[in-house]
């Protein structure tokens, strides 16, 4: 009921803000829009997919969902400040209360965010089929990895530097390191096998098997995503928890 009641709460907050909430819902589609378009611009002659929206739909799921870590970064960061999280700390509330108490309007947004660009690309042309629900969930559960890390980092900085590492920084690291913007193969080295260590590339290649229906090729890369998620949520479970005790002296 009290985790509830602050999802709640949260979920106000986050709606409140209406430039990061159009920013975060609407960025992904308008990187649909231009990199279709450079896209459609390729000669057919050139045979080249790097933009093909089989490839770009699940990359631009997966980076709308990097935003995540703003937003969760951001609202916990300010209530820190705020006498409003002081006073909760004296309620039987635990850290990890407060965690799912953040997380839970958050994951409902990753999955409007995801339902909004995985339909909008079947505008450009991706195919229509019963993948595309299970491709949604799979998008918001992978989402909580940035959620996770917006709470981690939320726990331990200030509003600014949590807009600084989870806006720009993750965002980028997110980007580049997925295989959004240029295909990993298409690099190699040591770029692709740090790559291949991160959870990044892992979450979009988890979508487009999802949509391909390729379920087979979904948990390998699924798995790694959970790892790193459970991983990141403990962290930051702690990191509350330290503040948390900190405020109570």
């Amino acid at each position: 009921m009290r985790i509830t009641l602050f999802a709640k709460r949260n979920t106000k907050e986050i709606l409140r803000d209406t430039t990061n909430l159009f920013f975060g819902l609407g960025f992904p589609l308008i990187l649909l829009v231009l990199l279709s378009v450079i896209n459609a611009s390729i000669p057919a002659e050139a045979n080249n997919t790097m933009f093909s929206i089989e490839n770009l739909a699940p990359g631009l799921a997966m980076f709308g969902t990097a935003f995540m870590a703003l937003f969760s970064g951001m609202l916990l960061s300010k209530d820190r400040t705020s006498s409003f999280l002081m006073r909760l700390f004296a309620s039987p509330m635990t850290s990890l209360d407060f965690i799912l108490g953040y997380t839970l309007p958050l994951f409902v947004m990753a999955l409007a965010q995801a339902a909004i660009t995985l339909v909008a690309s079947c505008f450009a042309g991706l195919e229509l089929t019963v993948n595309l629900l299970p491709a949604i969930l799979v998008t918001a559960l992978s989402s909580l990895l940035f959620v996770g890390f917006g709470l981690l980092f939320g726990s331990l900085m200030n509003e600014k530097a949590v807009g600084g590492i989870c806006g720009a920084a993750l965002t980028n690291v997110a980007g580049w390191l997925s295989g959004v913007f240029i295909p990993l193969d298409l690099i190699g080295g040591t770029f692709k096998n740090v790559a291949d260590i991160l959870p990044f590339y892992h979450s979009v290649q988890a979508i487009k098997a999802t949509l391909s229906g390729d379920f087979a090729e979904l948990m390998p890369h699924f798995g790694i995503v959970l790892a790193y998620t459970v991983v990141v949520f403990v962290l930051a479970v702690i990191a509350f928890q330290r503040k948390m005790n900190g405020n109570k002296v």
